[in-house]
């Protein structure tokens, strides 16, 4: 299973902004990841489409969270990045060449099928349970309890 970078910048974005009490603006968090702003507004606008994020307009602008951060899955943000399709596509090999077995013989998947959409059901599913406050309680059982409302206090204060 290869994931995009994106997939990466846009959870990072989602556990940092569980952290902010006001909008955070695009830039902001491009610095705060020392990514290029260009880069993580793509990201940031999936988020929004999907509608996992949420931006304000104006001077104190930025993005937020649209849902309770244990109601948003590692999953929700896989697919708002990378799309909902699964990571095999079975173009039914067994059909072809000489020896290839007749379509109507192919009345349900094949083995290879099978297995690959097994192991994509439970990749999902393991995505799925685990939820952007998740994330964030991790965060802070690895570095501290101070960890995520340092950061959030450094992307709400106005930049030097």
């Amino acid at each position: 299973m290869k994931l995009s970078g994106g997939v990466e910048w846009a959870l990072h974005c989602c556990v940092v902004l569980t952290a902010a009490a006001d909008p955070v603006p695009a830039a902001r968090l491009a610095t705060l990841h020392d990514v290029s702003p260009s880069y993580l507004a793509k990201q940031l606008q999936a988020l929004s489409r999907a509608g996992l994020v949420h931006s304000v307009q104006g001077k104190t602008g930025g993005y937020v969270l649209t849902r309770e951060p244990a109601e948003i899955s590692v999953l929700d943000v896989v697919q708002a990045v990378d799309g909902a399709n699964p990571a095999f596509t079975c173009t039914e090999i067994r059909q072809r060449g000489p020896l290839g077995t007749p379509p109507e013989q192919c009345t349900g998947p094949c083995p290879i099928a099978r297995v690959m959409g097994a192991a994509d059901a439970a990749w999902r599913a393991s995505l799925a349970a685990v939820t952007i406050a998740d994330l964030a309680a991790t965060v802070t059982a690895d570095s501290g309890p101070g960890a995520l409302p340092t950061v959030g206090a450094w992307l709400t204060r106005t930049p030097d």
